[in-house]
């Protein structure tokens, strides 16, 4: 693998652009630049957007039942073919697992297990999009309108195009808008600063398998861009934080996929069998090191709080750095080392306010913030708080975070927030009902499953289909 830089262009339509304007990325140990990127600028971005009308009719043009076929040998291509970067430069999985590694700080195994997610979804895509919509004879969708069962059925397509303003923590979020295409819709992909490398190789594999080049745009921008794609793509997807995504909190068009603030919580009918529990929670916090919106941030218990977190800081304690290619490395390292100082700064002023202990402290061997071998690590910290009105109680960061607090369960949904997951375990008819009738819980597991548990079938934030497609009611005369 050379450490030459490959330079990432622009693809309008599909087309490859190089611009005059490039960002760099960076080896996150090294400081190598293993990439330069080049950056559409918002006006690239209006102009070409004026065009959706003609790459939605190329991609439509291809019926869904052979966009089906195309999405499962991508899925293969993707898992272990070989693709284009840039000009003259292809990447093997191997090279791509490395490359995304040293930007990312994602360890080896965990590139893997997330190139595995995609994978999964390109090759079952058939089976996702019999969820999404309900079991639908999906070829209504070709001819927009039909019956199943007797009851007739028509569709029309919300947008020309999805936009989708990427992240740059888990490539695992990648899976959510690679529906879009078997559902005929064109993409409009801003990839995150650190992390190109995977929205191009699943775009390569597509158009690779036979997916239309026009049905794909694929712009690094800045803040300015991204603004043209929400404002213009008809429906879009919106990743980040709280501060990220606030402006676009009201607006329909976009589907806010921010912070989850996931929750396990255990009921008193089984609160006396915690040690149970203890590899779920562990799961819950720290898969994905913990990058994930799915990933545990607090834990509610009835009683036995103490014990219970004391139990499961030891755990947590016990994840350490290693090599990113080490298969035993569950711990991601930070791609910009100010982020890793900056939580872990606000995490020490915090726990400075009453009412907050952190339990992983007196198990783990050194600070919380540690670097090895250049690269920027938060070890995994367990916060005991004692109300869900303090500040470390319910939040979440981009490492194995998460926090334990005691409250009664009839306490919960009214104190608790929104949560994009919540584990229920209790058996209490009660309260399990009171969960599946909130509206602030967005995914629900019943039972002892870790909140990293995905069914791609049933989608845990938005369903792509109802995004994308709105019904109407249409009638057909015979022989029409």
């Amino acid at each position: 693998m050379t450490d030459q830089p490959i330079r990432i262009p622009v693809l309008r339509a599909g087309k490859p652009y190089e611009s005059l304007e490039q960002n760099e990325v960076k080896d996150l140990r090294t400081g190598a630049v293993l990439a330069v990127v080049d950056q559409a600028n918002a006006g690239i971005v209006r102009r070409d957007l004026k065009k959706q009308d003609e790459h939605f009719a190329a991609l439509r043009a291809i019926p869904i039942a052979e966009r089906l076929r195309i999405c499962k040998r991508a899925g293969e291509l993707f898992l272990r073919g070989r693709l284009p970067v840039g000009p003259g430069c292809e990447q093997g999985p191997d090279e791509y697992v490395q490359t995304l590694s040293r930007t990312s700080g994602l360890s080896h195994a965990m590139v893997r297990a997330n190139m595995a997610k995609v994978h999964t979804v390109l090759d079952g895509m058939d089976v996702i999009l019999r969820g999404l919509t309900r079991a639908m004879d999906l070829s209504v969708l070709d001819g927009g309108f039909g019956a199943q069962h007797g009851v007739p059925l028509g569709f029309f397509p919300t947008t020309r195009s999805l936009g989708i303003v990427l992240p740059s923590n888990s490539p695992g979020v990648n899976s959510i808008w690679i529906p879009s295409l078997a559902l005929g819709v064109p993409v409009v992909l801003k990839p995150g600063r650190e992390e190109p490398w995977t929205p191009l190789r699943i775009v390569q594999a597509l158009i690779a398998a036979g997916m239309p080049a026009q049905a794909f745009s694929f712009y690094p921008t800045n803040h300015e861009g991204s603004a043209a794609i929400l404002e213009l793509c008809g429906r879009s997807l919106l990743f980040g934080d709280v501060a990220v995504t606030q402006a676009y909190a009201r607006d329909p068009r976009v589907q806010i996929h921010g912070p989850g603030r996931s929750k396990v919580v255990i009921g008193e009918d089984a609160i006396d069998a915690w040690p149970d529990y203890l590899d779920l929670l562990v799961d819950s916090i720290a898969k994905n090191g913990g990058r994930s919106c799915v990933n545990a941030s607090a834990i509610l218990v009835p009683r036995h709080a103490e014990a219970l977190a004391d139990a499961l800081a030891q755990r947590l304690a016990a994840i350490e750095p290693l090599p990113p290619e080490d298969p035993r490395a569950t711990l991601s390292a930070f791609a910009n080392p100010r982020f890793a100082e900056s939580i872990d700064a606000g995490i020490e002023g915090a726990l400075k306010q009453p009412g907050a202990v952190e339990v992983t402290a007196k198990h783990r061997k050194g600070a919380r913030h540690v670097v090895v071998e250049g690269a920027h690590y938060l070890r995994p910290t367990l916060v005991r708080c004692q109300s869900l009105q303090h500040p470390l109680a319910n939040t979440e960061y981009l490492f194995p975070y998460a926090s334990v607090v005691e409250l009664p369960s009839s306490r919960w949904l009214e104190e608790m927030g929104p949560s994009l997951v919540v584990t229920a375990i209790t058996r209490d008819k009660s309260l399990q009902r009171s969960i599946i009738e909130s509206p602030l819980v967005e995914r629900l597991n019943l039972g002892p499953a870790p909140t990293t548990r995905v069914d791609w079938d049933q989608p845990h934030e938005g369903n792509l289909f109802e995004f994308l497609y709105a019904r109407r009611a249409i009638h057909a005369e015979a022989g029409w």
